[in-house]
């Protein structure tokens, strides 16, 4: 039979394996939640006035009541801060902070080149809006990491 001193190292252990369960669940939850709201953003004003007509607010707020718009807005700027903190390392941060803006790019390019043409992603104007998207999410999971080491949290 195992005596307490050697099933105390093994219990930490599994607090340890739990806890790195928990954390890597709530940066998937974030990088989703972040997709969601990323992609609805990039909606254009006229399909949701087109698609919620009763609303007074769509054109302006889109899916979404003027009540909880800043909320919104807010989410789009502490969730890729908030995957940045939850990560172990930055090359991690960054990428899980930038994902829901490459989804969500992807799929509005995908759908704009269909009504545009082809050659809507590499017209000068959008590349440089398409590139500040991702520097400002890359920045704010860098800063969400460097965060963490200043806290040192592990």
């Amino acid at each position: 039979m195992l005596s307490t001193s050697t099933r105390a190292p093994e219990k930490r252990a599994a607090q340890k394996i739990s806890k790195e369960k928990y954390i890597d669940t709530a940066i998937i939850a974030c990088v989703l939640l972040e997709t969601i709201i990323v992609t609805l953003a990039l909606i254009p004003a006229q399909l949701w006035t087109r698609l919620l007509p009763q609303s007074s607010g769509a054109a302006l707020n889109g899916p979404f009541p003027a009540s909880i718009a800043p909320l919104i807005t807010a989410l789009l700027y502490l969730l890729p801060a908030i995957i940045g903190f939850l990560c172990r390392n930055w090359q991690k941060a960054l990428l899980f902070a930038t994902l829901p803006a490459w989804i969500g790019l992807g799929l509005f390019l995908i759908a704009a080149t269909s009504k545009v043409g082809i050659f809507y992603l590499v017209s000068t104007d959008h590349v440089t809006e398409n590139v500040s998207v991702l520097e400002l999410f890359a920045a704010l999971g860098s800063m969400g990491w460097l965060a963490r080491q200043i806290f040192k949290l592990r």
